[in-house]
């Protein structure tokens, strides 16, 4: 039995996980689940958007908890074996190359930050609560790190990190984890707009525009750095879409890939 929900309406794809019972806990299911997922929409040609939303209260709690006394015994070689098979799962997302959006509806814990950090906008109610609680277990945020210190700063990870504290909807848009922050009613409005934006922007342009900030977020500003930014939108002015694109603004009309959606 699958532990997600998967419809595609028009251009955009929803993946919902589907455990509210456990507050979408995840285990080793949901974790392949959600691995095949994003890596068969985002080689999907009709899919130009996926949004990862949730059912129940909780976007995400984390581990669940019969899957972390499983792994109570686990040796070394078993607990790298497991840790990655969750750090593919968040790199799958990260580097999915449709955007991404993170419908986040309730709280997000420990490894579900992980996954909201790892979609590339981020939209949560102005109820839900956040936090990173893998030091009150003696753990660490390890497998999710490098996306939750990519989208909240490496000075805010060094707080919520290390004291593990529950914060808001309103700190988490004040730091940068989330990019919206409405109220319940208003959460799919918000989410339909920023998915037709992406879906009426040229699909190998949003593409590419992923990879770039991907490539060039954190960085130093080299010459090698300036030399891959001069060719990438060299490339893309003599592409098909970018000449396409050009000519439709010139011209008044709409690109191809509006008529064609």
């Amino acid at each position: 039995m699958s532990h997600l929900q998967i419809n595609v309406t028009g251009a955009v794809a929803t993946v919902t996980l589907n455990r509210p019972d456990v507050r979408n806990a995840f285990n080793d299911e949901v974790i392949l689940e959600v691995t095949a997922a994003f890596k068969d929409l985002g080689a999907r040609d009709d899919v130009r958007c996926i949004v990862l939303a949730a059912n129940g209260t909780a976007f995400c709690a984390g581990a669940d908890l019969n899957w972390m006394r499983s792994m109570a015994d686990y040796t070394r070689e078993q607990n790298l074996a497991d840790a990655a098979r969750l750090a593919e799962m968040m790199r799958t997302v990260y580097e999915c190359p449709k955007p991404t959006i993170a419908r986040i509806q309730g709280d997000v814990y420990a490894g579900g930050t992980g996954l909201a950090a790892a979609c590339d906008i981020a939209v949560a109610v102005d109820t839900a609560g956040f936090c990173l609680s893998e030091v009150k277990l003696g753990l660490l945020p390890s497998t999710i790190s490098p996306y939750v210190i990519r989208a909240m700063g490496a000075r805010a990870a060094h707080r919520y990190f290390l004291t593990a504290e529950r914060f808001s909807a309103t700190e988490a848009l004040r730091i940068g984890f989330v990019h919206e922050v409405v109220a319940a009613d208003q959460l799919d409005g918000k989410v339909a707009e920023l998915a037709q934006a992406l879906v009426n922007a040229g699909p190998a342009a949003v593409k590419a525009c992923k990879k770039l900030v991907q490539d060039v977020a954190g960085y130093d500003i080299t010459p090698e750095l300036i030399v891959m930014t001069v060719e990438s939108i060299a490339d893309v002015r003599v592409s098909p879409e970018g000449r396409e694109g050009l000519q439709s603004f010139l011209n008044k009309r709409k690109p191809n890939w509006l008529l064609n959606s």
